[in-house]
């Protein structure tokens, strides 16, 4: 116990509990899209699959995030219970190395979130541009992409 609460350990162990606050930007664009989703849906129950696919586009998000921090708690072996004393330094690499998938995470799912909701009311009218709804929401997931491998590549570049 003692050495979890060692300042590096504990800012290792914080910077994984903020790369999976992506979760919490994927589950508001979700419910966005969700929304939207349902309107669609009650007035059109062969929608459903189109609308889901669109729907699920925002929870990729948590998935990076949630990936980012197994990453960190592995690498520190906080999983397989032989945690390593780290310094302050190595902890504050890892919280840092935890921010552009924890930022960027919760604010590109929110935002994919209400243009996912937008391709909904598209398909909505014109089933037919389900591509086009999907490559707009695309455009916002590469952000996410981006800050999901700057995340990793710090963590690997973190020597313990």
């Amino acid at each position: 116990m003692e050495q979890l609460l060692t300042t590096g350990n504990f800012l290792a162990i914080l910077g994984a509990a903020i790369a999976a606050l992506a979760g919490c930007g994927s589950a508001i664009g979700i419910g966005y899209a969700g929304s939207a989703a349902s309107g669609v849906v009650a007035e059109d129950p062969k929608k459903f699959g189109s609308t889901l696919i669109l729907q699920a586009l925002p929870g990729t998000q948590g998935i990076y995030g949630l990936l980012i921090a197994f990453i960190i708690l592995n690498k520190i072996g906080f999983l397989s219970g032989s945690m390593a004393a780290l310094t302050a330094a190595q902890g504050g690499y890892f919280f840092a190395a935890s921010l552009p998938i924890g930022i960027v995470g919760i604010v590109s799912a929110i935002h994919q979130g209400k243009v996912c909701a937008s391709g909904i009311m598209l398909i909505s009218k014109k089933p037919e541009q389900i591509a086009k709804a999907m490559v707009y929401a695309a455009m916002v997931e590469t952000y996410a992409v981006l800050a999901l491998l700057i995340s990793f590549l710090i963590i690997n570049g973190i020597i313990i």
